[in-house]
């Protein structure tokens, strides 16, 4: 069975002049970008049929992001290029102090609508992925995204969600994305949130917290990742803690991303049913190998890089 992936597709500026601000930055690295687009790349990666739904211009940049996505094996079918707006942009340079001087040039994703989804036949899907970082910023995409949602409970498909919490896009609105994110990972079967993502929207002050807080409040199977720690899964309210493997970390971009396209990649075949009926131990050994391809995507520079070196002999 097929997933599907939506949200945005964009171009991450990377300024590589270390520890100059944007304005003074002369030299820039482009990456094609976005968490559901890393998502849906690193599932064809592994072997898996998946759609991505996204918007982007009519322009190179956007040419660009489809045929990245085309030579990875991702279905581009639903991949709208607007001749209206630009393809959206994220440029950002490291200061020396840690903090990131950030720029955020949002065109087209933001404009994917419910007309654009109204050609995805979602009977051919066993799983519907939600994850954007910009898909709860106003828009029509924040529209296309919620009746997607309600789509897919309708016809009882299983549901993923990744908030992706980006917090130079949220500094004045941090209470939006939290109470977007609960409205989710109330109706989701799966979420994905990193330690932090975990007591930013709890609002807690420990992981612990954050943990009986999400297991009160959903009946989702969740997992919290904790880096080279591993992550913590909550299966039937029961907790488990899962190791990673040990892996000599270049860059972590996209590892997130690739546990989540992981998880879906081995739940593929599986109806919902059959999805709720797993036990503890299944569900331990999916994010061992969502772990393992986590760690193994921070031993290669840039998302995509790494997703090319990604096929499901890692789980062996």
């Amino acid at each position: 069975m097929k997933i599907l992936c939506i949200g945005e597709a964009l171009i991450d500026m990377i300024c590589t002049d270390t520890g100059t601000s944007l304005s003074k930055g002369e030299h820039f690295l482009k990456k094609p970008g976005g968490a559901p687009t890393n998502v849906a790349a690193a599932i064809a990666a592994l072997g898996g049929d998946v759609l991505l739904s996204a918007k982007v211009g009519a322009d190179p940049f956007g040419q660009q992001l489809i045929d990245v996505m085309k030579d990875f094996g991702v279905s581009t079918i639903h991949m709208v290029q607007d001749k209206n707006n630009f393809t959206t942009f994220a440029f950002v340079s490291l200061m020396p102090d840690g903090e990131r001087d950030f720029v955020f040039n949002r065109g087209a994703d933001g404009e994917l609508n419910e007309t654009d989804l109204d050609g995805i036949s979602l009977h051919e899907c066993s799983i519907t992925h939600f994850g954007s970082a910009t898909a709860f910023l106003p828009g029509p995409l924040q529209h296309a995204y919620k009746n997607l949602l309600h789509k897919a409970i309708d016809k009882n498909i299983f549901i993923s969600f990744d908030p992706n919490y980006r917090q130079l896009l949220w500094k004045t609105n941090v209470e939006s994305f939290i109470e977007q994110s609960w409205y989710f990972m109330e109706r989701c079967h799966f979420f994905k949130v990193s330690d932090e993502e975990a007591m930013l929207i709890t609002k807690s002050a420990s992981v612990n917290d954050a943990v009986k807080i999400l297991s009160e409040k959903t009946n989702a199977t969740f997992a919290i990742t904790l880096g080279k720690a591993g992550t913590l899964l909550m299966h039937k309210k029961n907790l488990i803690t899962v190791s990673s493997i040990p892996v000599k970390s270049v860059d972590s971009t996209g590892a997130g991303d690739a546990f989540v396209g992981a998880v879906l990649y081995q739940l593929r075949n599986y109806s919902l049913q059959e999805i709720q009926a797993m036990s503890d131990n299944e569900w331990k050994i999916i994010i061992a190998n969502g772990n393992i391809a986590g760690a193994r995507t921070c031993e290669y520079m840039g998302a995509m890089e790494a997703f090319h070196h990604l096929s499901s002999q890692i789980f062996d």
